[in-house]
């Protein structure tokens, strides 16, 4: 087996500055966020002026804490308030390049300019060349994800061919005609795109993979690089924020991207946590479009603490994404939101409760929806048109099972999440 392709610092001034230079840079940028939020963004004034701020006090980092949080699971009550952007957005519609609507109800801008979510550091730190040709798994379709990669491969001089999720024994015969180098998406497709070559006896050229979107077990990348030479590395971020955080070849922990702020607060106070303990992610970026300041994202992660990485970089670093405040969860690299599923059975007056259940088996996450039916209710028919129209609200595919009365508690869990990572 080759070895594995070697990744690059894109950027090395930006990359790999001095401690001292790294905060003097951030502070800098976080100066100039905060005064043109201040005089576009609408929401951010009235939150400034309610804390009694103006823009000339927030001038280190440690003034951030002075502002208000903007939680992710706000966004649609505040969008639905102030359309189109619940008055975050500090550009006029009509200079964006998308809108995209993600499950929740969230509306996304795209603001001008290449690689808007600022994806390229992350790819070229997981071996990514100009010259590959890569298959970009993600959804065109509404959500951001597509556009993301594809914007930042074909920055970095990348030739992308936009597959989209699904499809998997057609994936395989694209790759190998196009000998494709590179791959993106979620490493449970991967897994099964590799899984269908193998069966159907068509080799692939697959060289380097950039995952996110979910969970990546250590034992699924074991298997993905020593069996199949391809080097995977994983990064985070979120529709609304862009690249947060992503990995190097040294595979220990996620930096930070270099144009980003993160705290990792506790989600009940807000306070931040003890060096290395759980919390909410909380970042600040520099998008003059949609300058999203002290975002708290609801996903869970840590510091790491020791030692500077040996790949150079010198931004922190998260351990990784541990889970989620509230009630989403990710399935197939789509959130489920116990809301959402919510408006869906408020349709189907026969249906008394509804739970769904995510479990995983080869790599692959299985999602299914258990409904309760109340007394008398006829259930021809009823599991075909529910998942239907769960699919349509939430964009991923579950199974309907009628099971009887008692099955789910009363006090259970809208989504019960079975899953584990080894």
């Amino acid at each position: 087996m080759p070895l594995p392709r070697p990744g690059t610092i894109l950027d090395a001034e930006l990359e790999s500055p001095a401690p001292a230079d790294r905060l003097a840079y951030l502070e800098q940028r976080l100066r100039q966020t905060v005064a043109h939020a201040f005089a576009h963004a609408p929401r951010f004034r009235r939150a400034m002026a309610a804390a009694g701020m103006a823009p000339h006090d927030v001038q280190r980092l440690g003034d951030l804490a002075r502002l208000p949080v903007i939680a992710k699971a706000e966004l649609p009550a505040l969008q639905a308030a102030e359309p189109p952007f619940g008055g975050l957005a500090a550009a006029p519609v009509g200079s964006l390049q998308r809108i995209f609507a993600s499950p929740g109800n969230i509306f996304d801008p795209q603001g001008p300019g290449r690689d808007h979510w600022r994806f390229r550091p992350a790819l070229a730190a997981a071996g990514f060349r100009a010259g590959d040709v890569v298959l970009n798994t993600f959804a065109y379709h509404l959500t951001p994800a597509g556009f993301m990669f594809d914007d930042a491969l074909r920055a970095l001089g990348c030739v992308v061919v936009p597959t989209g999720p699904g499809h998997t024994e057609q994936q395989a015969r694209i790759a190998a005609h196009l000998g494709a180098t590179g791959y993106v998406g979620t490493p449970s497709f991967l897994h099964a795109i590799l899984a269908q070559a193998a069966t159907a006896a068509v080799p692939l050229r697959f060289a380097v993979a950039f995952v996110t979107a979910e969970m990546l077990p250590e034992s699924l990348r074991h298997e993905l690089e020593t069996a199949h030479g391809i080097r995977v590395l994983q990064g985070y971020g979120t529709a609304d924020a862009g690249l947060l955080a992503y990995e190097c070849p040294e595979k220990q922990g996620l930096h930070l991207h270099p144009e980003t702020i993160v705290e990792v607060l506790d989600p009940a106070t807000r306070e931040p946590v003890a060096p290395g303990e759980p919390g909410e992610v909380v970042a600040t970026i520099f998008d003059e479009t949609y300058p999203l300041i002290r975002f708290a994202t609801g996903d869970l992660s840590t510091f790491l603490t020791d030692r500077q990485c040996p790949c150079g970089r010198t931004a922190p670093r998260l351990a990784g994404i541990l889970g989620r405040v509230g009630d989403a969860v990710k399935v197939r690299g789509m959130f489920v939101h116990a809301g959402e599923m919510g408006e869906v059975a408020k349709g189907f007056p026969e249906v008394a409760r509804l739970q769904a259940v995510v479990t995983r088996a080869a790599h692959q996450d299985q999602l299914r929806f258990l409904a309760e039916l109340v007394a008398d209710a006829p259930a021809e028919g009823l599991a075909e048109r529910l998942a239907a129209a769960l699919r349509e609200r939430l964009m991923v595919r579950g199974e309907v099972e009628i099971v009887p009365p008692g099955t789910i508690p009363a006090a259970a869990k809208k989504i019960d999440d079975r899953r584990t990572w080894e």
